[in-house]
């Protein structure tokens, strides 16, 4: 069955434009979770532009579902994870002056160095993602690095304009999830997922969950997180 992770880091977003202490993510992950969350994800940033590592340690001990920490492959993150243990980790391409993540990770470029990334974390009982396009290559890379999950970046389709290219970008993201189920990956997606485009992506056979935040969040400001969350759940079974 499809899940549904919540990505909460927008929440940290309002409240650092303040600088405050509301709103608190910790508590939309407790109210995202009542609502029928199936896992709440956070990136922590090298520049902690929204979540903070007060955060992540808290959202470790009151979390019921699983608590996905999406982080780039550096030294400091690495020990981040091993201290917090979270119940898997997402590696992703990171760049300071992005607004948010542009694509997958290459694995292909930095590919011994990852391989030992993924040992250490794995290692330590920590399940490791990696976040890329959905590429041939790529895809074979991650399965080499003996890495569980692959998460199938599905910006492009999200910002196809037109119903041929947005076929086009779903069909690619089809053959990238059955290639990786084929490779013992267990595959999930996400990136510019809405209420409007989720279905044909929930519609993927062999996908295990969907990581969304941003649509949420954007609607959560307005009707409130619960609402936000079992609407997106509806969405996803395109009803």
């Amino acid at each position: 069955m499809l899940t549904l992770g919540v990505n909460i880091d927008h929440v940290a977003t309002i409240r650092q434009a303040r600088r405050t202490v509301e709103p608190d993510p910790v508590s939309a992950a407790v109210l995202a979770e009542l609502a029928g969350a199936d896992g709440i994800t956070v990136h922590l940033r090298e520049d902690r532009r929204h979540i903070q590592d007060r955060d992540v340690k808290l959202l470790r001990q009151i979390v019921l579902t699983h608590l996905n920490l999406e982080m780039a492959p550096t030294e400091e993150m690495i020990q981040l994870a091993l201290e917090i243990q979270p119940d898997y980790v997402t590696l992703v391409p990171e760049k300071r002056e992005e607004v948010t993540t542009e694509g997958g990770l290459d694995i292909i470029s930095n590919f011994h160095r990852l391989c030992g990334v993924v040992d250490r974390l794995q290692s330590a009982g920590i399940p490791v993602s990696w976040f890329i396009d959905a590429d041939v290559a790529q895809i074979e890379a991650a399965a080499k690095t003996e890495a569980i999950f692959i998460e199938l970046h599905t910006g492009k389709y999200a910002e196809a304009k037109q119903e041929k290219s947005q076929k086009e970008e779903l069909a690619i993201l089809d053959r990238g999830c059955e290639q990786a189920r084929s490779l013992g990956l267990r595959v999930n997606a996400g990136h510019g997922l809405t209420y409007w485009n989720v279905y044909p992506v929930a519609s993927i056979s062999g996908m295990e969950e969907l990581n969304i935040g941003h649509t949420i969040i954007s609607r959560a400001v307005l009707v409130g997180i619960e609402r936000a969350v079992r609407e997106m759940k509806i969405a996803m079974r395109g009803e």
